[in-house]
């Protein structure tokens, strides 16, 4: 009984501090998470542009897609065709493009210690574009998101 006691204690401590499990809520970032979907992140600030990140909005735990990192330009025009230091991003994640919600002028360069995401589904999305939510700073990530492990039909490495 202590052994299994122990074992779970562990898997907690495990799950608080490097392997967060968070489940999907709303639509911003169909179709690769759809909401109710259950995933895992590893914690740290280690990722790369493209990567799916977990990040604390007040007292909200919101997933979106890293774009561009500080001190980086970006261009985002009004048909939603994105442009990072002036090369045009390949998002083949995307079902469509849309400007979306976007209260910011372009080209937009990206402060440092901050970090500009946007959500997959752009025509919905609330994100960086943004003052409501403008780029996200280093200590509000929870991490990067690398597994999803519900539904069972769809576990796997998201894209």
């Amino acid at each position: 009984m202590a052994a299994l006691i122990i074992v779970a204690a562990i898997a907690v401590l495990v799950a608080t501090l490097w392997l967060p499990v968070l489940q999907i809520y709303g639509s911003s970032m169909t179709p690769t998470f759809k909401e109710g979907q259950i995933v895992v992140a590893v914690k740290g600030s280690s990722f790369e542009e493209g990567d799916i990140i977990a990040f604390y909005y007040g007292n909200k735990l919101l997933v979106k897609r890293y774009i561009a990192g500080p001190g980086s330009w970006v261009d985002i025009k009004e048909d939603g065709t994105v442009y990072v230091d002036g090369a045009e991003l390949s998002e083949p994640y995307l079902m469509e493009k849309a400007l979306g919600e976007c209260d910011m002028e372009f080209p937009y360069q990206v402060p440092e210690d901050r970090y500009f995401v946007l959500g997959d589904h752009r025509s919905t999305s609330v994100d960086s574009r943004s003052s409501a939510i403008g780029c996200v700073a280093e200590e509000q990530i929870v991490g990067r998101i690398v597994f999803r492990i519900w539904p069972l039909t769809k576990i796997g490495i998201p894209g």
